[in-house]
């Protein structure tokens, strides 16, 4: 609501009318005159001094402008050879103030966590001397204005801004400041994006909408005279720009003149796009320029060669997608400055730790990490509070700096600097309002700082509460847990007592007797208390390098006790004793922690030890691998933290005796890595001197490799086999065998440190280079490898060390390095060593003074065919790798050098590294801002890569990272000869068996099987591939009656049952035999069942064991059922026929999860779509709906017949049954005709041929089965299993035996031949052509004259001749994938992930089939577009595509009319969970509240959507409706209030549509609110317990309620009382339930200001284990027929209904259940009680007469229940669908 009076554009200086300077401030010499150039009013701020000369809004910096305008619009003019300074305040989502600063007067950008602070160029008029001197000189840019500057519209992305420099995000701006020597004219804010010297009408011919543009409105425009050009009278600075001037970071004007980086032409008429004939040789030419320059695209497309097409247009600020691209996934990596820190949090399930600059919590169960990032040295302290809500972290430096983090929601509280050096220990209070911090002042002293941290959760300022300066040596200072001001401190020779008093803090020492020359490392306080003792009348555990732990009497600063761990004696040579407390050296005791029942050590001696708090002797102990350096038991004192020196951290399992690794690291900087693909292993070098194998995919580490006197420098894997190889800082190359766990070979080649390691891709050869600058090739065909050629002096000697020297080439013939000298780089081949290229780097920057070196190469994938190579100015040159031309330049790729270079399999993305951050760039350079920045290393990132998969990015340095690369892949994993359509069929020899067919499958797939593979039935035949002859249509399909039964899994997946009818299946492709053998798989008659039957036999076949690892493909048109907690009914109480008790009305929201589960046709008018499990059928005209219940899960795919007779419906299975259910509904009376079972997992897609004889249905990604139905019968004709996922099926409306299939790269046309029972199918598999590039083809449509279009995965659309089965075309159709298609005649609607749904006029792609190039037009047309609320996932349109129906993943159904440009929601729900919903008193109107945020409300009587009222980022968690009657007020007195997540409260007016009132009475998120009965109040309950009154008329809060507190409020119910009833006054009578299974009762007399609790009830609960993992919740109503009764369910001994008496004060009936309820309601009309159930069930009781009924029809739990006022209607709620029943009993 906030957003809504700032659209379209806001005046600032007019909203807070500054001309009167109330609402805003002057300082100093401001004045107003008339500026000729503008022909208006400025403001001219003039002093020498900016800070004492300005404008400030708003007039106190208190206040706030509270302005949420992506874009800020600055009209000014800087002041001829003065200074300027402009200063923004912004606040960020997490409420921190952020200053923008810009000024002529910075010389160079400066940033900080709260300032920015960019220079600001001045530009000068067009062609003058300033201008020309500008453009040249490089230097001395920023300084005053030249004299002839101009007026200027300065166009900031705050957004961005705080996004790119900071990493956060930007909620509003909150201040402006403009300060001398400038004059203005105005400040705006806007959402939208505005281009000045465009009119509307020119704007609208170039479709500038479209893309985001708006011309600027009149207010803001600039005058410009008849004739004159914007550009050429004023400058249109954008900022960020397209940064290709100097200096970084600077504020200028764009080089792409008028707006940099937008492509809005000079004259937007001259160059309006119009569809041109281009003859053969100019499209040739035009298409080596587009690819030499990049392309202007715009809307109509002309042709650049016979297939391609483009429509894309350069849209403003268009920046890599999606954002993040990166997602952090893994750190492998413990400490960095210290491996001593790691904390336990409160409930024991997760461990917190540093890893280098980044904080790490770890979930002990899963191994899932969540990452705290902010820190920019490597942490170097923690602390947690009591219960681990505040956790306390410093950073390494000069200045350390402390961060105050709140651990639930990750987000940092509060940041500030110490003034000491490297805090090397923290301390938290138990309450967390006190923090005590150890380090070095300036001149080396230690210094202990304590500060008073409570008022940081409100927002407050972290102050120092004192602090000391001392000479004594400090290890580790802890707060005492039950007093915030005293400490305890342990060091050499000394263990002190401070405590802050008076603002100072002072300490004194315990007198340590014979122990005062100890090193004390650590201590513990004694936990638990016991009444009879004072709190700090306890013992306090010390201990010591020398092995003594001292008991000290805390209380009385004595020892009480000394003891000390001594090594053990060696009885015998294989027998350890136990250690004891003796005489003699002792064993260092690094750590001690202690529970209230045993003492934990941790020593040096690498043992953790448990003892009894006596010290007797040891009962547990685990052996570590190096000095253990800090231990910690868990909360629950079951189990005890360990952390090693050697960079290890584990657990020891008290219970089981068992010890945990959670992580092991590496302890010095990692310098190489290589990951082997095929087994998922990753190998790593470190300057620690070991090498390491990781597991991928669970992070463990496998093997160790240490070399004690050398360090590993590079590492490479064998691209087949299970050996990898490393190069050594000796010079010595070594391979080892990870089977054998042995060294295979040792060379000796080189004298200087290995820089380059590398294996050719078929793993034949293997490189190396050295520092010294030779290079060696090796033979690795056997496991031994050995030397052939090695080559001196080639590789560059002075380059800067790298482990990544050599290159290799895709296709394995190229090898390329840095030499001979550093400003060359060389291309060799390969095999042979032969020189082939040389290219001097140096010399490629003509500008340069200084010569250019190159650091770090990189092959593009083929046929890319470029070479990439980094420089030591910070340059990225793209060249050609076989002629050494410069392709491409990008500058300033980091800020530092690049220190690594890699690019994604399918050329698309491009990682560098550097500066101690990964970029992510896009390779081809499209957009405006190419790049995206990721930080988190703490020393600079040697080596990036991405995984062979392409789904992740490992980046090295510090530690190991891996990162999620959430961008949309076009990579397929490498395959053999055969597409995997065809694998299956592979011609084989007859002894061929299918185990072995198994094996190539999995190998050509490159998924290591699981399981051994089960032997088939029967052999596969024999089978060879018939060629294709292109000119004929008879040619293409072609069958020999030659045949052989068999039943082959991989090509068919019927049953062998013995039936006799057959189908044959031929698949082609091009081979040298001509002859087919036709192959016909059985099929089973017993898939399909009448709704009768409860059974059938489950389809038998050898199933294969890798079938379960299938990985979903990169297109979203793959249904996925939403995750349930729920499970269906074991049991159903049904209803007898013709007495139910209740009609299903109405159901309200679409399910935007499904695909393809909305149907209409325009002739019939049939109109249907699913909710879950539902299928309504709702009459367009009059709004009535009909339900079609029977599925047992989600629906995911529709289909209706041509003729509108039978409509077909997919779900899941339910219970019993083994295959996915498949329903024939007849239309004309809404039953079930049948019910058919084939398919396992989920239906993807389904579709009737031309003529209704035949139903195809498509198997999900995982089920990979199609399956062909008759239609008559619906009897299995024919069932198909293909090896690779399918995405969609269509029939061809021209021929109802032809069919065509789109997945991978393809286009698969089948062909259904029939004679008699037997079907053949032959299969035509048709590629997409290459420069298409990787795709998933997702979508496609036949047009009636023999073309099939496509959709894919990256926005092309490829058109097919159906005669050919040739692409002969393609464009570029949208941004995003596209997943609908739908075509009529010479027009085409396709619809996207992006939002979007196009309207395409295709009328040229029929004649350029027919003519080719001679075709007179070859462009298609953009008609019309139109932005939705979510994805695509259905559409349908009538014959001429004017209007149609389209789903979206929001839930929403559009009506849309292309001719009128209107689109209308039809069918709206919520998108998320429903929690609430309440009614008007009159019962005219109902209101519903979500997780999305919103707030609807409906009218009820045609469940109509009235008004929607939406907060963002919030959760709606409960609702109620005012009680007010109709007499007073009638609807001006209707009123809604709603709680939400973040403990506010918002009060909606129905009749003037707007918020009202917003209170924030919690601070935790609400649970319960409802009015009293007279409205006057309102009470609410939160997560806490809390509940509070509040008034609506002055938003006070009145009282708070802390009778519940710590458990969640589920209900709270008004309703009236007679005065005197109950014997207590008042005339209100009201409860609260809360989850721990408690209801108050309370009477009040608000306007009296009392309430008084009258009763309290407890309901008990089993203490037994077996209670459900989530617990139904605590409900809880009055008896709406029985006064002064109350009702109540819950998780308790017996599942059951309570009918508890508030006069007799017991439970005085009890009704059975079957299940515990999740919702209650109760009839105000009759005696009805309606109770849903995690069952999915809904159930109906009549109290007066006992009798129950069950109602099905729900999707998940039935988690809400309301009857309306009436009792007429209920209302229920499952997940997101709201379902309206009408009560038929009286």
């Amino acid at each position: 609501m906030a957003k809504v009076w700032q659209h379209p554009y806001l005046n600032v200086f007019k909203h807070f009318k500054v001309e009167e300077w109330k609402r805003s401030t002057k300082e100093g010499d401001v004045t107003t005159f008339m500026d000729k150039t503008l022909k208006g009013t400025v403001y001219r701020i003039r002093g020498s001094i900016p800070a004492s000369n300005y404008i400030q809004l708003p007039k106190t910096s208190t206040q706030s402008l509270g302005l949420t305008g992506h874009y800020l619009y600055l009209l000014f003019k800087p002041m001829p050879g003065k200074y300027f300074v402009v200063h923004l305040d912004v606040t960020t989502e997490d409420s921190q103030v952020v200053r923008i600063s810009f000024s002529n007067l910075f010389k160079e950008f400066k940033s900080t966590a709260t300032w920015l602070q960019f220079p600001f160029i001045c530009g000068a008029a067009k062609g003058s001397v300033y201008e020309c001197t500008a453009r040249t000189s490089k230097q001395d840019l920023v300084g005053v204005a030249p004299a002839n500057v101009r007026w200027t519209c300065l166009m900031l992305d705050l957004h961005y801004i705080l996004s790119m420099y900071l990493n956060r995000r930007c909620s509003h701006l909150k201040s402006i400041k403009l300060c001398s020597n400038l004059l203005v004219k105005n400040v705006y804010t806007s959402d939208l994006l505005f281009e000045p010297g465009v009119t509307f009408s020119e704007a609208r011919q170039a479709k500038l909408a479209f893309h985001g543009i708006s011309p600027m409105p009149r207010e803001m425009a600039f005058p410009v005279p008849k004739g004159e050009n914007w550009h050429d009278r004023y400058d249109y600075i954008r900022f960020p720009s397209d940064g290709s001037k100097l200096p970084y970071d600077s504020i200028q004007k764009g080089c792409s003149s008028p707006a940099a980086g937008v492509q809005v032409l000079e004259d937007p008429i001259r160059h309006l796009p119009r569809p041109v004939t281009l003859t053969k040789a100019v499209r040739d030419r035009v298409s080596l320029i587009q690819q030499i320059t990049s392309p202007k695209d715009t809307v109509y497309t002309k042709i650049t060669g016979p297939e391609v097409l483009s429509s894309k247009k350069a849209s403003p600020f268009r920046r890599l997608l999606p954002d993040p691209i990166l997602k952090l996934r893994t750190i492998i990596g413990f400490g960095g400055y210290s491996t001593k820190w790691a904390l336990w949090t409160k409930n024991s399930s997760a461990v917190v730790y540093p890893c280098h600059a980044i904080i790490i919590t770890m979930q002990i169960e899963t191994g899932e990490q969540r990452f705290f990032i902010g820190h920019t040295d490597k942490v170097s302290a923690l602390a947690f509070n009591g219960n681990s809500t505040l956790l306390a972290s410093s950073q390494m430096g000069h200045l350390s700096m402390v961060r105050l983090w709140d651990f639930q929601k990750g987000k940092c509280l509060s940041m500030f600097k110490t003034h000491v050096h490297s805090v090397s220990s923290l301390s938290l209070s138990y309450s967390g309002a006190v923090l005590c911090g150890i380090g070095k002042d300036g001149h080396g002293k230690t210094m202990v700082v304590v500060w008073n941290t409570a008022q940081v959760n409100q927002g407050g300022e972290v102050v120092v509460l004192a602090k000391a300066h001392t000479d004594v040596d400090i290890q580790t200072l802890k707060i005492a847990f039950f007093d915030d001001t005293r400490m305890v401190s342990c060091g050499r020779d000394n263990v002190r007592l401070w405590r802050v008093r008076s603002g100072a803090l002072r300490s004194c020492p315990v007198n340590l007797g014979e122990y005062h020359s100890l090193e004390f490392t650590d201590l513990a306080f004694e936990k638990g208390h016991s009444a009879e003792r004072e709190p700090e009348d306890r013992t306090l555990f010390v201990c010591s390098k020398s092995g003594h732990i001292l008991e000290i009497d805390y209380k009385n600063f004595t020892i009480r006790n000394a003891r000390r761990l001594l090594p053990s004696q060696i009885q015998h040579s294989h027998r350890r004793e136990k250690q004891t407390f003796n005489s003699g050296p002792g064993i260092a005791i690094n750590s001690i922690s202690v529970s209230s029942t045993f003492c934990a050590t941790a020593s040096e001696d690498g043992y953790v030890r448990l003892w009894p708090l006596d010290f007797s002797a040891v009962f547990l102990e685990a052996e570590h691998e190096g000095p253990v350096s800090s231990v910690s038991i868990s909360p629950d004192n079951l189990k005890v933290l360990c952390t090693t020196s050697t960079g290890n951290l584990g657990y020891l399992d008290v219970q089981s005796r068992g010890y945990n690794t959670l992580m092991r690291s590496h302890t010095d900087s990692v310098l190489a890595f290589s990951v082997d693909g095929l087994r998922k292993q990753m190998a790593t070098v470190s300057q620690d001197n070991t090498i390491r194998i990781w597991d991928l995919v669970s992070m463990q580490q496998l093997y160790d490799f240490t070399a004690s006197d050398e360090i590993p420098r590079t590492v490479a894997f064998h691209p087949a086999q299970q050996i990898f190889a490393c190069g050594f800082s000796s010079g010595v190359v070594r391979t080892f065998s990870l089977t054998a766990s042995d060294l295979l070979m040792e060379h000796k080649q080189h004298r200087g440190a290995v820089t380059g390691l590398t294996f050719s891709p078929d793993g034949n050869l293997m490189f190396s280079s050295c520092s010294h600058g030779t290079l060696a090739l090796y033979n690795c065909a056997a496991q031994k490898s050995h030397v052939l050629r090695v080559l001196g002096n080639v590789v560059s000697q002075d380059a800067e060390q790298s482990p990544n020297a050599l290159a290799f080439s895709g296709d394995g013939r190229l090898l390329a390095f840095v030499g001979p000298s550093k400003y060359t780089v060389t291309v060799m081949d390969a095999h042979s060593l032969d020189e082939l290229l040389r290219i001097d780097v140096s010399i490629l920057d003509l500008d340069s003074t200084s010569l250019d070196s190159a650091l770090r190469i990189c092959f593009a994938p083929m046929p890319v065919g470029h070479l990439l190579v980094s420089t030591s100015s910070n340059k990225l040159l793209v060249l050609d790798a076989k002629t050494g031309r410069l392709v491409r330049e990008v500058s300033r790729v980091h800020k530092l050098s690049c220190s690594s270079l890699a690019l994604s399999e399918d050329a698309r993305y491009l990682l560098t590294a550097g500066d101690r951050v990964v970029k992510v760039w896009d390779y081809q350079m499209r957009f405006d801002i190419n790049f995206q920045v990721y930080i988190g290393h703490s020393e600079s990132v040697r080596q990036v890569a991405f995984t062979p998969d392409q789904q992740h990015v490992i980046s090295i340095g510090d530690a190991i990272f891996l990162w999620d690369f959430l961008a949309v892949s076009r990579v397929e994993s490498p395959k053999a000869d055969v597409h995997p359509y065809v694998e299956s069929l592979v011609p084989l020899r007859a002894e061929t068996s299918s185990e072995k067919l198994k094996d190539f499958t999995s190998s050509a797939n490159e998924i290591p099987r699981q399981s051994a593979p089960l032997p088939s039935l029967a052999s596969p035949p024999h089978l060879d591939i018939s060629s294709i002859h292109q000119p004929g249509r008879d040619d293409i399909f072609s069958e020999s009656d030659e045949g052989e039964e068999a039943g082959l899994k991989g090509s068919s997946r019927g049953a062998a049952d013995g039936n006799k009818d057959h189908s044959a299946l031929v698949m082609e492709e091009p081979v040298e035999n001509e002859e087919t053998h036709v192959m016909r798989p059985k099929v089973s008659q017993e898939c399909s069942r009448s709704p009768s039957h409860s059974g059938n036999e489950p389809r038998k076949e050898t199933k294969d064991p890798e079938s379960q690892y299938y990985i979903r493909p990169d297109s979203y048109r793959h249904f996925t059922p939403r995750f349930k907690a729920s499970a269906l009914p074991k049991s159903v109480l049904y209803p007898p026929a013709g007495n139910e008790g209740l009609k299903l009305k109405a159901v309200i929201g679409y399910n935007g999860n499904g695909r393809g589960n909305m149907v209409w046709n325009p002739d019939t008018g049939f109109f249907a779509y699913t909710c879950g499990c539902v299928i309504v059928v709702e009459d367009l005209h009059s709004g009535s709906q009909q339900h079609w219940l029977g599925h047992p899960e989600e629906i995911s795919t529709l289909a209706v017949s041509h003729d509108a007779q039978v409509l077909a419906s997919a779900s899941g299975h339910g219970n019993g049954d083994s295959r996915c259910q498949i329903r024939i509904w007849n239309i004309q009376d809404g039953t079930c005709q049948k019910v058919i079972f084939h398919h396992e997992t989920q239906v993807q897609a389904m579709a009737y041929s031309r003529d209704d004889r035949l139903l195809v249905t498509l198997g999900d990604y995982s089920d990979r089965t199609l399956a062909l139905w008759n239609t008559h019968t619906y009897d299995l004709m024919s069932s198909t299993h293909i090896l690779e996922p399918v995405h969609e099926v269509a029939f061809n409306p021209l021929s109802a035996g032809e069919l065509a299939c789109v997945g991978r790269g393809a286009v698969t046309f089948w062909l259904i031949e029939q004679q008699g029972a037997d079907i053949s199918l032959k299969v035509h598999r048709a590629a997409i052509p290459d420069m298409v590039g990787r795709v998933e083809l997702t979508s496609l449509c036949y047009s009636t004259n023999y073309l099939l279009y496509s959709g894919t995965n990256t926005g092309q659309i490829c058109v097919w001749d159906t005669q050919t089965n040739r692409c002969f075309m393609t464009w570029e159709a949208d941004e995003g994938e596209i997943g609908v298609l739908l075509c009529c005649g010479n027009r085409l609607v396709s619809g996207s992930n992006t939002k979007r749904i196009r309207l395409w006029s295709v009328a040229a792609v029929q004649e350029l089939r027919l003519k080719g190039s001679d075709a007179r037009s070859s462009s298609v047309l953009l008609e019309h577009e139109m932005t939705l609320d979510g994805t695509i996932v259905g559409a349908t349109f009538d014959d001429s595509l004017d209007m149609g129906i389209v789903g979206t993943t929001a839930g929403t159904l559009w009506y849309i009319n292309w001719a009128e440009s209107t689109s209308i929601r039809l069918i709206s729900g919520h998108k998320n969970k429903v929690n609430e919903v309440t009614f008007s008193p009159g019962e005219s109107h109902c209101a519903t509240c979500g997780e999305d945020g919103s707030v609807r409300v409906w009218a009820l009587a045609s469940m109509e959507l009235v008004v929607q009222f939406q907060v963002l980022n919030q959760s709606c968690q409960c609702l109620a409706w005012s009680p007010i009657p109709i007499s007073h007020g009638g609807a001006e007195g209707q009123h809604v209030v709603a709680g939400y997540s973040d403990g506010t409260i918002r009060v909606f007016s129905i009749s003037r549509t707007e918020m009202e009132l917003k209170m924030h009475p919690h601070s935790v998120a609400l649970t319960a609110i409802a009015y009293s009965g007279d409205g006057e109040i309102i009470l609410s309950g939160g997560k806490d317990g809390l509940m509070a009154v509040s008034s609506p008329r002055t938003g006070m809060t009145i009282r708070v309620l802390i009778d519940h507190k710590g458990s969640p409020i589920t209900v709270i119910q008004c309703t009236r009382k007679q005065y005197h009833d109950f014997g207590v006054e008042g005339g209100e009578l009201w409860l609260a339930a809360s989850s721990d299974r408690r209801v108050s009762v309370w009477v009040s007399a608000w306007l009296k200001d009392k309430c008084e609790l009258i009763d309290w009830l407890s309901f008990p609960a089993p203490a037994s284990p077996e209670a459900p993992s989530s617990l139904p919740p605590s409900l809880a109503a009055f008896c709406p027929w029985d006064n002064g009764t109350l009702v109540y369910v819950g998780f308790g001994m017996q599942k059951e209904i309570l009918f508890y008496s508030l006069r007799q004060k017991q439970v005085v009936e009890k009704i059975p259940l079957s299940h515990f309820a999740t919702s209650l309601s109760l009839s105000p009309a009759a005696h009805f009680l309606a109770v849903g159930f995690n069952e999915r069930v809904l159930r109906l009781i009549d109290c007066t007469t006992r009798t129950e009924q069950d109602f099905v029809g729900h999707d998940d739990s039935v988690h809400l229940c309301r009857f309306t006022p009436s009792g007429k209607r209920l209302f229920t709620a499952s997940y997101n669908e709201i379902l309206v029943w009408e009560i038929t009993s009286t």
